[in-house]
């Protein structure tokens, strides 16, 4: 199994659950992290005078942030800069789009206050760049939106092809969005209820946009009787184990949330409590007809919370689940997967290689990150190769993505590669000697507005660079996407970054193993 070095690790101080670089040329150093946290009003003071009366609970805050870094490999210990910081409403999910919009480079994000917000790329004053709203979109009333997805997933979209955005929400339903590109706003096409609870994950295939696939955790009738593995059972009893000894009662996913406990045991106390469990409903859709699903799967055996297609393959579709299992689909015919992979936990994220098409990125919560060769599972149906696995304790992994940049290794020292399963404290990452700490040099260069002046120069920006949108080469000429030509980059290196629960960190990783 071939090893990860790890190369830093950031601080993000809310729980960060989404990580996304950016794929267009020119601004493929940056990376973007996304956080949740849910704050609980702290307990009043005690007030004699107010015995008797009816108490009433103040609603807890969901709260975000969007971090946006800057990678340069020039810096020897530090790689990633922190070069803007914006305070939102929680963050559940984001995408950048493939291509750009008007000139800019857009960030949809997925929120807790129900909306799509769209996010531009800008140059600041600072020749350094930056976030700026754009346009948001509220799905609908009381309700949080979860996931999205663009239309934009493979390379060669045709010129008349629409740009859509498909989101899914807390109430199961699904979202079809308008980007209007000369504007660019965005407008709602269509919504229909696709599952009876929330809707966990929608996601396009990219290869015939009309399409698009929904998955979520499905407490029905019919889960209440199905048989979990006792495998489940055990992690349950434990779990609940641990519920009583630290006295706390749990009784919806966002208490969880609140204590810093994953999302991922929920099932589990659904188990022991008898509430029934996940149906794992997967759902393909075609938006030309909105409400009449094309299939059901339950081939998961609990709620699906991943999905992507394929941009290599045509009709090859990834799809991870809370069953702890990754399943590669032929979408002619979804009565039976290619493959299934156990992969030990629950897969919130997963994401096709940019450039490597059999490798598949995956984000396992308490299992960490694993890299899965996806060859033979496609043309012989074989389970896939777990290449890579790294297990971060006291660590729930929740967001993973590659970079799109080609680079030289950028291994600092043999004791920063991880094994498997690490032997180690989550603290003692963040210590002396392991992985380099957040320090005064990501974040000393701020003009104290949240934005970070770059060290390197970049080109003026004029005013007709930025209507046609030829200031993401000029970036691309400056910032060469990681300092080498990619004819001069070792393709076997692949850079890629993870954000976790628990210990609200970002961490970023060096893989080598492309060619296997």
């Amino acid at each position: 199994m071939m090893g990860a070095f790890a190369l830093q690790t950031v601080d993000t101080e809310l729980t960060a659950d989404s990580v996304e670089w950016c794929p267009l040329q020119g601004c493929r150093h940056l990376l973007a992290c996304g956080t949740y946290q849910l704050r609980r009003p702290e307990d009043p003071p005690a007030d004699p005078q107010s015995k008797g009366r009816m108490e009433v609970e103040e609603p807890r805050v969901r709260l975000g942030r969007l971090y946006l870094y800057n990678f340069n490999e020039n810096k020897s210990i530090h790689p990633l800069v922190e070069v803007q910081r914006k305070d939102t409403s929680a963050i559940l999910d984001m995408k950048w789009c493939h291509i750009p919009v008007a000139g800019h480079a857009l960030l949809g994000l997925a929120d807790a206050s129900g909306s799509i917000q769209l996010l531009r790329l800008v140059e600041s004053e600072e020749k350094s760049h930056v976030l700026e709203p754009l346009s948001s979109l509220a799905l609908e009333e009381q309700c949080l939106a979860l996931s999205l997805d663009w239309s934009t997933g493979k390379t060669g979209r045709a010129r008349d092809q629409p740009l859509k955005i498909i989101s899914s929400d807390s109430t199961g339903q699904l979202h079809l969005l308008m980007v209007n590109e000369t504007g660019p706003k965005l407008q709602k096409v269509a919504s229909w209820q696709a599952h009876q609870f929330e809707a966990w994950i929608a996601a396009f295939d990219y290869w015939h946009t009309e399409i698009v696939y929904s998955g979520r955790p499905d407490r029905s009738s019919r889960a209440a009787s199905a048989h979990p593995s006792g495998e489940h059972v055990c992690k349950a009893r434990f779990f609940v184990v641990l519920l009583a000894v630290a006295a706390v009662n749990c009784e919806s996913h966002e208490d969880l949330i609140s204590r810093g406990l994953s999302l991922d045991w929920f099932f589990y106390l659904e188990l022991i409590q008898n509430k029934g469990g996940d149906d794992g409903l997967l759902r393909g859709w075609d938006t030309r007809v909105p409400g009449k699903f094309l299939f059901t799967s339950k081939r998961h055996t609990m709620g699906v919370c991943s999905i992507q297609s394929s941009p290599h393959w045509e009709h090859v579709l990834a799809t991870g689940s809370y069953d702890e299992h990754i399943l590669l689909w032929d979408t002619r015919n979804m009565k039976q997967p290619l493959a299934d992979t156990p992969v030990q936990g629950g897969v919130w994220r997963i994401k096709w290689h940019p450039f490597h098409h059999h490798l598949l990125l995956a984000a396992c919560m308490h299992s960490g990150f694993k890299i899965l060769n996806c060859q033979k599972a496609v043309e012989e149906k074989q389970e896939a190769t777990v290449l890579a696995s790294h297990t971060l304790p006291n660590s729930l992994v929740y967001g993973a993505d590659w970079s799109w940049l080609r680079f030289r290794s950028l291994q600092r020292a043999p004791s920063w590669s991880f094994p498997s399963n690490l032997g180690t404290k989550t603290a003692d990452l963040k210590g002396a000697g392991e992985l380099p700490t957040p320090c005064h040099e990501c974040t000393e260069n701020s003009d104290g507005a949240g934005h970070a002046r770059p060290q390197s120069r970049m080109k003026p920006l004029t005013e007709r660079m930025r209507k046609s949108g030829t200031w993401l080469q000029a970036t691309a000429a400056t910032t060469r996407d990681c300092g080498v030509n990619p004819e001069e980059a070792d393709s076997t290196f692949s850079l890629l970054a993870t954000c976790s629960f628990y210990d609200h960190a970002l961490h970023l990783w060096e893989w080598e193993g492309n060619g296997a």
